[in-house]
């Protein structure tokens, strides 16, 4: 006997649709000519609520798969059981490989590989489903996908550095389009945390500490990713994260509470995720941490009040990995993990992404703690993102000539050009930068030739030919004979340095060129949470000092490393610094005793040739700091755009960070000119000239920045508020315009209403925060 069932849907109309009389063809939820509302409607009508819960659950996905050999795949038990048993819809990192899944070269998928692997996953989905709902897979892509043979790119922190919307829209379609030949319809990231505490393990994975930069960079991404912007059969469903104030905890703890206030969340936090929403963010993933007491995950009023009723997301909300049960096991406000799965939903969680919480509301529907209507608007959420990208009528992709689309010459190109934009010069005393190509080089140091030191945490194993280090792009450049590499020490580990080789090689040559900095590289000694977050253990010294879990107490470099940098110096032989780094780690004595001292973040696979093309002149560097560099922890924080008054120096230093956010050198001079500004309807006109001085082609970024000087409430000491990387040939001006919308300068007053309000505003223009060639005034009027 066929049942009738009612469907709600999230705008609460309720539409019912018999099964009778309808053959398996010709159902309406399988009829291409309907409405995607319309088969919403009529599917979520035939479905047990067992099978709707099904579509809320997110489980590892790496077990789901068996590698039969290198050519061959099948889906494995636990598949069958996800499916059979728990009528399960969405997969996360099915493709992903490092040390936490035990997925290796060896026993990890190659892009070939994952392709069939997916159609095998959809085609037991579709074929052992009553209703054949197709499965959507979800995968890591922050800063590329997280899979074997996939391009990497610089993290995120890099990213920010090269100011290049274009390079970030670029990237966006690298990233959609190797996930989609793959299988993978929902990419995680970007990740729009600010990042205003560099102890805070996950810096390298965001944008910086600024508002506007992440925002822009973010939404850049998406138009280049997105399925709103380059189709539902190209794009995927970017998911960004982690909403919200996350990238702030308390003592640089990941997950811990975040301190901050209303008119901060407003003026700060909040845009940058509403940014995204009007880009083309079609997921938004809840983050670990508390504000007031309330987790992110179960918080109503950010979730659904806010995200869908003020900004209109029309996507699925998805918690971070086991954030749901953090409600009990970390937060302690739910009794159980069934009580946890009713506040994250009713709160506005869509999908428990690690699953073990959701499969209890079943449960809590049918002792009525919770109604099923909030259990079909969920489901809704989700299947409406699957009837969009046509997983129902076109579920299978080809799996001939993945690897053509995965990591092509092009995308290994577009690897190579944002690696060579995040280069940061910080310092080049005398000028002895770019190298001459004729001379003697001693590389040395621990991320002189480490392959996953320098492309950052969520990375997979990758095979070495891929990636280009240091040393590799160096040899490259003058030849082996001239290139001497000493490693000198490790990243943390004291017990087998070589530094007295290091010297010698040092002494030997004309130019030694230091990598230090730290490390995000897992490895199989490293032990793991179950939500993939690294453990510091006494037992073991890896070099990873950074990444998800790796808190820091201090910005020091740690192991040997300044006693390697102090003997190189000590030699006499001029010295070049570059840090590899995910985090702004110190550099007091590098800019005090450095010749040259530059920061690559970690710059993916392409990153020894792209340091390797600015040390020797081949590309002039332009990269910016999207952090402040601070001078000692006791200072923190220190980002550029606090409120107001200043910080009074303190008893030891300044207050003023070591480098500023916006900062960077370039190997060319420009001279800024001709500042115009003016007050349209409802927009500010800014216009000047930037003309490069030097002998070398060159990028600068110019940046504009706003002071609201007198204000109903305390404002930032300046802030952001326009960018442009251009490049101006040598001798040559160029004349940049910018439209800043009125509502740029708002803030929220004492009733917290945003206003724009009349008065002075003071604009800057600069080559940083700090470095401000011209400045104009304006008047805003009601």
């Amino acid at each position: 006997m066929h049942r009738i069932r009612r469907g709600f849907l999230t705008t609460g109309v309720a539409v019912i649709y018999s099964v009778v009389g309808f053959s398996q063809s010709t159902l309406p939820y399988k009829d291409a000519s309907l409405s995607v509302e319309e088969r919403l409607a009529d599917l979520l009508g035939r479905m047990t609520l067992e099978e709707k819960v099904g579509q809320l659950i997110c489980p590892l996905g790496w077990p789901m798969y068996d590698k039969v050999s290198d050519d061959s795949v099948r889906v494995s038990d636990t598949y069958r059981e996800f499916i059979d048993k728990d009528h399960g819809g969405m997969l996360w990192a099915t493709f992903r490989a490092d040390p936490w899944t035990k997925k290796t070269l060896e026993t990890g998928l190659t892009p070939e590989l994952s392709a069939k692997a997916y159609n095998e996953l959809q085609r037991y989905a579709i074929e052992n489903s009553r209703l054949g709902i197709p499965v959507i897979l979800a995968e890591e892509a922050p800063h590329g996908h997280m899979a074997i043979g996939t391009t990497v790119f610089p993290t995120g922190i890099g990213m920010a550095s090269t100011f290049s919307r274009e390079t970030m829209e670029k990237t966006g379609n690298v990233v959609a389009e190797e996930l989609r030949a793959q299988g993978a319809h929902i990419g995680y990231g970007p990740v729009v945390d600010l990042a205003r505490e560099p102890r805070w393990s996950r810096v390298e994975e965001t944008l910086g500490e600024d508002t506007y930069l992440t925002s822009e960079m973010a939404a850049a991404l998406m138009q280049g990713n997105s399925v709103k912007n380059i189709g539902f059969d190209k794009g995927i469903l970017p998911t960004m994260k982690h909403f919200v104030a996350y990238g702030n905890p308390e003592g640089g703890h990941n997950g811990n509470q975040t301190v901050v206030g209303p008119r901060d969340l407003k003026e700060n936090y909040f845009p940058t995720f509403e940014k995204g929403v009007q880009n083309g963010a079609m997921s938004i993933m809840t983050s670990y941490n508390s504000i007031d007491g309330v987790p992110s995950t179960a918080n109503g009023e950010y979730l659904t009040d806010l995200l869908r009723g003020e900004w209109g997301f029309d996507g699925f909300v998805v918690s971070d990995l086991e954030s749901v049960d953090g409600l009990h096991f970390t937060h302690h406000i739910a009794r159980n993990r069934q009580e946890a799965a009713e506040m994250a939903l009713t709160a506005g969680v869509d999908v428990d992404l690690g699953a073990h919480c959701y499969p209890l509301l079943v449960e809590s529907v049918k002792e009525d703690k919770i109604d099923e209507s909030l259990i079909d608007r969920a489901a809704g959420n989700v299947l409406r993102q699957k009837f969009l990208l046509g997983l129902f009528d076109n579920p299978y992709i080809r799996e001939e000539g993945v690897e053509e689309r995965v990591s092509s010459p092009a995308h290994r190109e577009a690897a190579l050009n944002a690696a060579r934009q995040s280069v940061t010069l910080l310092e080049n005393k005398n000028k002895i930068l770019p190298l001459r190509k004729n001379i003697k080089v001693a590389v040395i140091g621990p991320n002189a030739d480490n392959i996953y030191n320098q492309l950052g945490d969520y990375t997979a194993p990758q095979p070495d030919e891929k990636i280009v280090t240091v040393v590799e792009g160096i040899v490259e450049k003058i030849g082996a004979d001239n290139v001497e590499y000493v490693k000198g020490c490790a990243i943390r580990d004291t017990s087998g340095s070589e530094i007295e080789a290091a010297v010698k090689a040092a002494s030997e040559a004309d130019v030694a060129v230091v990598v230090v900095g730290g490390s995000s590289a897992r490895d199989f000694k490293t032990s793991y949470l179950d939500t993939g977050a690294a453990v510091v253990d006494a037992n073991t010294v890896s070099d990873m000092e950074s990444g998800e879990g790796f808190d820091r107490a201090s910005l020091d470099l740690l192991g040997d490393q300044l006693k390697l940098l102090e003997a190189v110096k000590a030699t006499g032989t001029p010295m070049v610094v570059v840090y590899i780094e995910g985090r702004p780690l110190d550099k007091n004595w590098a800019k005090e005793n450095a010749d040259a001292l530059l920061t690559a973040w970690y710059p993916g696979e392409q990153g020894g040739n792209a340091i390797a093309d600015v040390l020797f002149g081949d590309y002039n560097p332009a990269g910016r700091l999207p952090i402040s560099v601070p001078r000692n922890v006791g200072q923190l924080p220190v980002y550029y755009n606090k409120r107001i008054p200043r910080g009074h120096d303190y008893v030891e230093m300044s207050a003023d960070p070591l480098y500023e956010f916006g900062y960077g050198l370039s190997y060319t001079d420009f001279e800024y000119s001709d500042l115009k500004v003016s007050k349209g309807e409802d927009e500010v006109k800014v216009s000047f000239k930037v003309t490069n001085k030097g002998d070398r082609d060159g990028d600068e970024v110019s940046q504009v920045y706003f002071i609201d000087p007198i204000a109903s409430t305390v404002r930032p000491a300046k802030q952001l508020c326009e960018f442009a990387r251009t490049n101006i040939p040598a001798g040559k001006s160029v004349t940049l315009d910018f439209s800043i919308p009125l509502s740029t300068f708002a803030l929220y007053d004492r009733k917290m209403n945003k206003v724009v309000e009349p008065g002075e505003i003071i604009i800057e223009v600069g080559s940083s925060s700090k470095e401000i060639r011209l400045s104009g005034e304006l008047a805003i009027s009601n």
